[in-house]
Order: structure tokens, then C-alpha cells, then sequence
């Protein structure tokens, strides 16, 4: 039987900008992408993400991000080596101190927005991010895109690596994704996102956007949590894996 993670980005909320809703996420999701501040989210609302996790059992991720508050961490940032681990290490280090404090434990690392998407191709960067998790903690899995240089980098260093597919994201021919700027980037169907994340689990397949198919082998499944709709995205996914026989269950943590 098929098994697959569902997890969303979360505790990336400021009274000023609200984009998720983690409390529904949460009673959703197997994982919980929280961020670490640089992007997105406060100390507080961080902490609360963090203890509701706990709360609910959802295993926890640390989501951190190039210091792009303003832009919410989806602008490339020309950052160097020495910068981008200090950056990267910094935010762990907050973030396992705040879920130790709310009695949980950060199992997992999902770079967020622009640097997740350049560790995919940029081998020097993800250097930088591996050199990072190594330092604080090595027993933490990196979570990154199918097919990504990230993984291959990461598992040359030691550590375990997890790959990870979008219910709410084209993509490329090539397995990556569609940018944001682009017409159809991001999607906003409940039924075709589950059916696309049926096809991935039961056929390790991708419908890309230009009408081929994409070989991706993802053992979790992200929804976006500042997506519009992605409360009833999440839910007709997993309703609809559960629905095909796919076990849904955490790939870390475990």
C-alpha cells in the first residue's frame, strides 16, 4: 500500500498579514513546515503554530528562508557562503529553541520560497544549506523539491534527505516548477489538485503544463498554507488519497 506525507507552510502569520489558517492546517496536514522568522511570522505566533503542532501530533519542520521580510522570502537574494549558513543556522537555532520550549522537537528542514527554489539548481547554495543543518543538528532530514541538486548535495554530506511534490504548483517538463510570475503557476482547484496527487502517489506522475508527463518520485505532498483555498485543498487530498487506499503518515519524526 502506498504511503504519503501531507504537510503545508505554516506559522508565517503577523496580525498586519494574515496568510494561513494554521489551526485549520493543522487538524489537516501529517507535517508542519514552520517558519522561522526571516520571511515571515513573529516569536509569538511562531511559538503558538508550534505548540498547537505539538498539541495535534503533527510532526514539526523547520522553514527557513533569505531575510526577505518584505517580500516574503520569494525574491532571490545574492547572498555569500559564510552569510547564507549563518543565516540559515540562526533560524534553526530559534526554532528548535521554541519548539523545545512548547515540549516538541523539530524533526525536519524545508527551506522556504526563493532559497528552496535555487537550492534546486544552484549547487553552491545548497552547500551552504547542508553545511548549516550539519552544524546545528545532523539527525535533521532535509526536505526538498523531487529531483532537486539540494538532495544529491545533502546525501553526499550524510544526511537523510526526503523529496517532495506540490499539490498547488505547475510544472515544468523538466520537473521543476513554474514560476510565479507565470499565467497558471499556482492552482486553486480541490478536485483536479487531488487528482493530480492521486496520480503522483499511485504512479509517480505529474501532469505538466505543457500536457506531458513528469516522472516525480515524492514520498510528501505540499499544500501551500497562503494559498487561496488551501484549507479545502488539503482536505479533498487527503480525503481523495485516503479515498484510493494511500496510507497518509509522516516521512520524519517517526
Amino acid at each position: 500500500m502506498a504511503t504519503i506525507d501531507l504537510n503545508s507552510d505554516l506559522g508565517e502569520n503577523v496580525p498586519d498579514r494574515i496568510v494561513s489558517d494554521d489551526a485549520s492546517m493543522l487538524r489537516i496536514v501529517t507535517s508542519a513546515n514552520v517558519s522561522c522568522g526571516f520571511h515571515a511570522g513573529s516569536p509569538e505566533g511562531i511559538r503558538e503554530t508550534l505548540a498547537a503542532a505539538v498539541a495535534g501530533g503533527v510532526v514539526i519542520g523547520a522553514h527557513p528562508g533569505y531575510r526577505d521580510y518584505e517580500n516574503f522570502g520569494r525574491t532571490k537574494v545574492d547572498i555569500d557562503s559564510a552569510t547564507l549558513q549563518a543565516h540559515v543556522e540562526y533560524q534553526l537555532g530559534a526554532l528548535l529553541g521554541l519548539a523545545a520550549a512548547v515540549g516538541g522537537r523539530v524533526s525536519y528542514v524545508k527551506p522556504h520560497g526563493a532559497l528552496y527554489n535555487t537550492i534546486a539548481r544552484d549547487e553552491r547554495q545548497s552547500k551552504d544549506v547542508v553545511a548549516a543543518i550539519r552544524a546545528v543538528d545532523p539527525s535533521l532530514v532535509l526536505l526538498g523539491l523531487a529531483g532537486g541538486v539540494v538532495l544529491d548535495v545533502a546525501q553526499r554530506a550524510g544526511l537523510a534527505v526526503a523529496a517532495e511534490a506540490f499539490a498547488d504548483r505547475a510544472y515544468q517538463p523538466d520537473g521543476q516548477l513554474v514560476s510565479r510570475t507565470e499565467e497558471g503557476a499556482v492552482l486553486h482547484d480541490p478536485t483536479a489538485v487531488a487528482e493530480r496527487m492521486v496520480r503522483l502517489a499511485a504512479e509517480g506522475v505529474i501532469r505538466a503544463i505543457d500536457g506531458t508527463d513528469v516522472a516525480v518520485s515524492a514520498q510528501s505532498i505540499c499544500v501551500h498554507g497562503d494559498s487561496p483555498g488551501s484549507v479545502a485543498m488539503a482536505a479533498e487530498t487527503k480525503r481523495l488519497l485516503q479515498a484510493e487506499g494511500i496510507t497518509i503518515a509522516p516521512f520524519a519524526g517517526v
